[in-house]
């Protein structure tokens, strides 16, 4: 099976088959070309989506992602970023393996193809070179030959008739031996050049044309063979990352595996949980007999008597207020008083811990600056002592000024721990639930701290609020005889008790205490017989007698 004695008559359909091959072949390249745009562009779109998905730093969001679900939903982030990666791999094998080397061999293959086709042109025209002399030497005996005719029957009809001088006879059959003999020249031509024309054709369709088309073949199979290669390349370009991939799905699915819900409640109630009790029994309140009350609308505090339990201020719900609360819209204290207990612990506890950190990171600098000194001290030529003592002296400010931070932060931790722990028998009664935690029990000490303003600050819900009640003074502002003083207070600041159950105080007035913090942060005190009320416990300084601390 041969193109050279097959097509030997097919040059040009050969010429347009290869041609198409070509085509065939850059077509397949611009196909992967195009195949790497979109794998180029598919990884940058997932890129894209990862980087949008992700947390962004220093933010709320961030703190979501304690959460495990969070947590595999970040890890699935990832991995689609490694996934993104593998079709990045695609594209770039797939470049330089199949493009680049494909376009190279195309340009390869143009100029074969045209050495090839430009030697067969070349034959062709030797071979029709070749016969238009043959036809020429053919026409040319063809005339020398009617010529010689011609000259031979006139030189026989001059002989023939007797008025003809016997010269004019002479002459005519020289002119016929002339046209004879050249008759014959052009004949002995002519068989020369069929012999050499045969030679030439023969050479052509069974030694040149064959060559010449066997090498074109060869070429064509090759490019066919080669756009074969091109394609196993391309599915390899594929199969390589699978792997990659597979562990991209895996660690996708091992992420999903490590969520816990479990986890992600107790985180909840971790980052939720404000530590006060929820509230007691509302008692009856009997209006048919006439009393001395004190009330505020929507009251949701008990009303608090001789021999009855004491209530807890508190059970904060979706968007209600504490007693004695009020809204303040500006900004959070710098000893975190606006929130739950517990969540103030923490924040004093992470401010602490941040504190310490910067603390260390200042010690650090300041060690690495002195061993800078001692360096430049054995050896003058490195650089000069005295220009690090500036630089010593601003960390040693910043340390003892983090310090001073620090122990102030930890003062207020100190506190809010102090507190936390101290929980009335009622209180008790009242949570059960919370006995058989592990976790400290905490109890009502929001207010341990209200800015000097005498407002108190609340950062959750704000759904639905409502102005709790202080029953709990209706009883015992009623009381005939009033609760003996069972010590003396000094304020701190000023508070100006704008609530119902409240009593302003001022900045360094002393005070009779009539009852002390039972763990809601409130302490109650009394100016005169008939003016008393409750302030925040960390506005008074309180000096209990010995005789009431012992009985």
């Amino acid at each position: 099976m041969s193109w050279g004695t097959e097509l030997w008559d097919q040059f040009d359909n050969l010429e347009k088959h290869t041609q198409w091959g070509i085509d065939i072949l850059e077509k397949y390249i611009k196909f992967v070309k195009e195949r790497t745009e979109i794998e180029l562009s598919y990884a940058k779109q997932l890129r894209n989506l990862s980087k949008k998905y992700q947390p962004k730093k220093n933010s709320k969001e961030e703190e979501e992602y304690r959460y495990t679900a969070c947590k595999a939903f970040l890890s699935t982030l990832n991995e689609m970023n490694d996934y993104a990666g593998q079709h990045e791999v695609i594209s770039e094998n797939m470049t330089s393996q199949i493009t680049v080397e494909l376009a190279r061999y195309v340009q390869e293959l143009k100029q074969e193809r045209k050495s090839h086709f430009h030697d067969g042109r070349k034959a062709q025209q030797h071979i029709e070179t070749c016969w238009k002399q043959l036809e020429s030497s053919k026409r040319r005996f063809e005339r020398d030959c009617k010529e010689a005719d011609r000259a031979q029957q006139y030189f026989e009809k001059m002989d023939a008739d007797i008025n003809v001088t016997k010269a004019d006879v002479e002459k005519a059959r020289q002119q016929a031996q002339i046209r004879h003999q050249m008759a014959e020249d052009s004949k002995a031509d002519y068989s020369s050049i069929l012999q050499k024309f045969n030679h030439e054709q023969r050479e052509y369709y069974y030694s040149h044309i064959p060559t010449i088309f066997q090498k074109i073949q060869e070429m064509e199979e090759r490019r066919i063979v080669r756009m074969g290669e091109s394609m196993k390349t391309y599915a390899e370009a594929d199969r390589q990352v699978v792997p990659i991939i597979g562990k991209c799905l895996d660690g996708i699915v091992k992420a999903a595996e490590s969520i816990d819900q479990k986890n992600d409640s107790q985180l909840v109630i971790e980052a939720y949980k404000s530590g006060f009790e929820p509230p007691g029994d509302i008692e009856f309140e009997d209006y048919t007999q006439p009393m001395k009350r004190t009330i505020s609308e929507n009251s949701l505090s008990n009303s608090r008597g001789e021999g009855k339990a004491e209530l807890k201020f508190g059970g904060k719900s979706k968007g209600k207020l504490w007693p004695f609360i009020k809204k303040n819209k500006g900004a959070a204290p710098e000893d975190f008083s606006n929130l739950p207990p517990e969540q103030r612990r923490k924040k004093l506890q992470q401010k602490v811990d941040e504190l310490n950190k910067d603390i260390q990171k200042e010690m650090d600098q300041r060690d690495a600056i002195t061993k800078m000194k001692d360096v430049y001290l054995k050896n003058p030529q490195m650089g000069d002592p005295a220009s690090l003592d500036h630089k010593l002296t601003e960390v040693s400010q910043n340390i003892e000024k983090l310090r001073l931070e620090a122990q102030k932060f930890e003062a207020w931790l100190a506190e809010v721990e102090g507190r936390l722990p101290a929980r009335s028998e009622q209180a008790r009664r009242q949570s059960g639930m919370y006995d058989g935690q592990t976790a400290p029990p905490v109890n009502n000490c929001a207010q341990d701290r209200e800015s000097p303003d005498g407002s108190y600050t609340e950062e959750q819900s704000q759904e639905s609020e409502v102005k709790v009640l202080a029953t709990d003074f209706d009883d015992e502002f009623d009381d005939e005889e009033p609760l003996p003083a069972i010590g003396t207070c000094k304020a701190l600041y000023t508070f100006d008790g704008q609530n119902e159950g409240t009593i302003s105080v001022v900045e360094g007035e002393t005070l009779y205490v009539i009852e002390e913090d039972k763990g809601d942060g409130w302490t109650r005190i009394r100016r005169s017989e008939d003016e008393e009320g409750y302030v925040p416990t960390s506005y008074v300084e309180v000096y209990l007698d010995k005789n009431a601390k012992d009985s």
